[in-house]
């Protein structure tokens, strides 16, 4: 009892006592301070094993006690145990239980504490791996094939067909030299299938995209006969696609059912998919009977809407009427597998849920959903137009038959659609009365359906030049939907058709910023900007379509006619040379561009597109006209004559172009097929002074006895002129006495405004003639045409002509009634 301590009554009961205290064994900042430790750790005082037994009254470190042998062997007493840290002999006992801590039992006594073996320096470098092995080598030949064949891959996904090919047939390569190594070093069996298997299938999909289908034939049977190939059978798919590429299609139907034979009941789709092959196979080959057997299984196992499509069209081919209903009510019954609509309208309480639906609103799932959707409704569509006309008696009672299934089905909101085809079908039947009453209907519709319907018929009316019910209709589709850019752009064309053209750019601009897309409305702005005279702007709009429609050869014109107004004519023949390479035989254009040419003085370049446009459209005159004063300047009067006939035959009331086929006669030397060319003009046109005088003087110089009679004719017919120019300088002064005496009453006005009148329209006739005085070597050519120069008379030189420009480029685009239909 002695060694036991009561707690003083008064003392209360501390459950934290002693919590705060702090021992100073347990303080290990200052232990490089502690020269005690610091020399327990430098010598073997600090190793010594601590002592088991902590009770008074024991051998606490044993003693010594002798033996028959004389050692002394520390031994523990009862309350103890044996010192496991004893040293005997001079050497530490094993301490095989803390070896794997660093520890070790070799340790010496006196050495130094290094558990973490830092004393021995820093480890020895790892050991490179010797290359030079067959197995690394083949390895590193392994690794290689595997990346060739990667990089194959990514090329023909950059579609890079050439460099993909190649990097196959090298991977083809090195993998060859890879099993001869394997056979050199007698590890044959361990040759990699899977690699060459990857290696010449790679190699055959290249050779196919290629279109080297031969090779690629020759690479799939390797893979085929091999039998050490699993599932190889199945590559007669791939077989059969390139023989249905070329066109070999009993092969193709061949090499389909041995792969279909080869798949199990298993894989389900992949056996539909080959049958669907199968199906379409047979359209081609015109057997519609297989076609439908194959579509009907498909349509009866696993319906999809390309197989109800096809369906129909067989149908359609052998003309079953029955059948086409059925196989269009099978067609809107397909399930398409996906959400409605209605699941991505987020609601108005629950902030989280919002988030969730504005995330997944665009994500790619739902795009491939709005994608699945829009290619039924492009099948729907296209089967109703088709098999309306065929089903019924009349087109409108199969598309009322068609609209009633529609709207019994998924698709309700399509039977609008099929209503406004019907009107498009009505117009393709020129029967706009009934194509106009049908768009009638959709005016009490929903907003989109009429503004749809309002916006074909403003269309309808504008084509009409109706041009007050193409406005009323145009704000009515407005009206309905705001921000239809179809609607704003025939509002637009209805304003310009005003030639109020600022407001009329509007309307444009209003478009583009509800459509940035809307090329009709770009392409309106931008004539709109020519007419007002914005030719920069005009510029601008037009560089901005051409950026969307790459090939559009009125975008190319329009570029150039700019170019030309604002007087660069390099720039102008850049964009004309361009036109060329859209339409090579565009008679006008060649024309255009032998025009710019001439202007710059490059005869040969310009007669070279003059001659194009010729031998394309041979009826131009102006074309005609500008070859043949080309050739009369060139001295090769004989080939200007066929010009000059051409015209003549175009023009026969002209005698300008008889009298230059003459001129070319009489300048060529053929002076009596000039004589015989001139009568036949005389007989023709008996008044002219030009043909008068020539024959003068031809028969003058040639020596005939008609001269005399020719010179009367032509005295005859200057006395004539004379009269009549008398009387036009008599009825303008009397028209001139009128107008000062402008009060002198009505009925005396209106009498002198006629008589002006007349004599004016006398001066217009009669001013080209040359007067009675003047003689005939030097007659003015105003009756001529200004290309034609006569030898006889002055020189005169001749101007630039200027061909026919386009009647297009101040016509504005109108929207197609096609694209108002099925608006996105």
């Amino acid at each position: 009892m002695e060694n036991v301590h009561l707690v003083p009554e008064e003392e209360e009961d501390d459950l934290y006592t002693g919590y705060n205290d702090y021992n100073p064994t347990f303080d290990s900042e200052d232990l490089h301070n502690d020269a005690a430790f610091q020399q327990a750790v430098r010598t073997s005082h600090g190793r010594r094993p601590p002592m088991t037994a902590k009770y008074p009254g024991t051998a606490i470190g044993g003693r010594p006690i002798g033996t028959a042998y004389g050692s002394r062997i520390p031994v523990g007493t009862a309350m103890g145990r044996p010192m496991t840290g004893a040293v005997q002999d001079g050497a530490a006992r094993p301490m095989t239980a803390v070896r794997a801590a660093g520890y070790s039992s070799a340790i010496a006594r006196g050495s130094v504490f290094d558990p973490l073996g830092q004393a021995k320096g820093p480890a020895p470098p790892l050991e490179t791996k010797n290359e030079d092995t067959p197995e690394e080598k083949i390895k590193i030949l392994e690794k290689k094939v595997n990346d060739l064949i990667e990089e194959s891959c990514l090329a023909h996904a950059r579609e890079d067909l050439q460099l993909s090919l190649e990097k196959a047939k090298e991977a083809g390569r090195k993998e060859r030299a890879l099993v001869r190594q394997r056979e050199q070093t007698g590890t044959a069996d361990h040759i990699n299938l899977d690699l060459t298997y990857s290696v010449l299938f790679n190699l055959a999909n290249q050779y196919a995209n290629n279109d080297m289908y031969t090779e690629a034939l020759n690479t799939y049977q390797v893979i085929v006969k091999n039998k050490m190939f699993n599932n190889a059978g199945r590559l007669k798919v791939n077989m059969a696609n390139i023989y249905f590429k070329q066109k070999n299609y009993t092969k193709a139907i061949k090499f389909y059912r041995m792969a279909l034979d080869q798949i199990s009941n298993a894989h389900n789709a992949m056996r539909i998919k080959i049958m669907q092959n199968i199906g379409v196979v047979f359209i081609h080959m015109g057997q519609y009977s297989d076609a439908i057997t194959s579509f009907e299984y498909i349509m009866s196992e696993s319906p999809n809407i390309k197989t109800g499509f096809n369906l129909i069209l067989s149908y359609y081919a052998i003309g079953d009427r029955e059948r086409m209903k059925k196989a269009f009510q099978k067609l809107i019954c397909v399930p398409l597998g996906i959400d409605d609509d209605d699941k991505y309208i987020p609601p108005n309480d629950d902030p989280h849920a919002n988030m969730v639906i504005e995330a997944i609103k665009n994500d790619k799932l739902h795009q491939m959903e709005r994608d699945r959707k829009a290619l039924a409704e492009k099948y729907i569509m296209t089967s109703a137009k088709l098999i309306a006309p065929a089903i019924e008696s009349s087109f409108a009672a199969g598309f009322d038959w068609c609209v009633d299934m529609v709207k019994g089905s998924q698709y309700v909101e399509l039977a609008n659609d099929l209503e406004i085809n019907k009107a498009i079908t009505y117009l393709r039947q020129r029967d706009f009365k009934q194509a106009v009453e049908t768009l009638k209907m959709f005016e009490k519709k929903d907003s989109r359906v009429k503004s749809a319907a309002a916006t074909n018929l403003s269309f309808l009316y504008f084509l009409e030049k109706d041009f007050d019910q193409a406005d009323r209709y145009a704000e009515l589709a407005m009206s309905a939907d705001r921000y239809n850019p179809a609607a704003l752009v025939n509002k637009g064309n209805t304003v310009f058709a005003k030639e109020d053209y600022e407001k009329a750019a509007e309307f444009y601009k209003e478009a583009l910023r509800n459509d940035s897309s809307c090329t009709e409305a770009l392409y309106n702005l931008g004539l709109t900007y020519k007419r007002l005279g914005r030719l920069e702007e005009a510029l601008d709009c037009f560089l901005k379509l051409h950026a969307i429609l790459r090939n559009s050869a009125q975008v190319m014109y329009q570029l150039a006619n700019l170019y030309e107004m604002l007087e660069d004519p390099h720039q102008a023949i850049e964009w004309l040379m361009q036109l060329t390479s859209v339409t090579p035989t565009d008679a006008q254009v060649l024309a255009k561009l032998g025009d710019l040419y001439d202007n710059e003085g490059d005869k040969s370049q310009a007669f070279q597109y003059y001659y194009e446009s010729y031998r394309y459209f041979p009826s131009n005159i102006s074309v005609i006209e500008w070859l043949g004063a080309y050739y009369i300047d060139t001295q090769f009067c004989e080939k200007a004559i066929q010009y000059f006939e051409r015209a003549t035959l175009i023009q026969p009331t002209q005698v300008k172009w008889q009298l230059m086929v003459a001129s070319c006669y009489r300048r060529s030397g053929n002076y009596q097929k000039a004589l015989e060319t001139y009568k036949d003009i005389h007989r023709k046109f008996p008044e002219n002074v030009e043909c008068l005088r020539f024959l003068v003087r031809l028969c003058t110089d040639m020596g005939l006895k008609e001269v005399q009679d020719y010179a009367t004719k032509l005295k005859k017919v200057e006395k004539m002129k004379e009269i009549r120019e008398q009387r036009v300088r008599s009825g303008r002064d009397s028209s001139a006495r009128g107008r000062r005496e402008g009060s002198a009453g009505s009925d005396s006005g209106q009498s002198n405004h006629g008589t002006s009148a007349k004599g004016e329209r006398l001066s217009v006739k009669l001013k080209t003639l040359p007067g009675s005085n003047e003689p005939y070597e030097a007659s003015t050519q105003q009756e001529i045409d200004a290309s034609y120069v006569d030898p006889l008379g002055p020189q005169m030189q001749r101007p630039k002509t200027a061909a026919r420009k386009r009647n297009e480029e101040d016509e504005f685009a109108d929207e197609e009634l096609g694209d108002d239909l099925l608006p996105e």
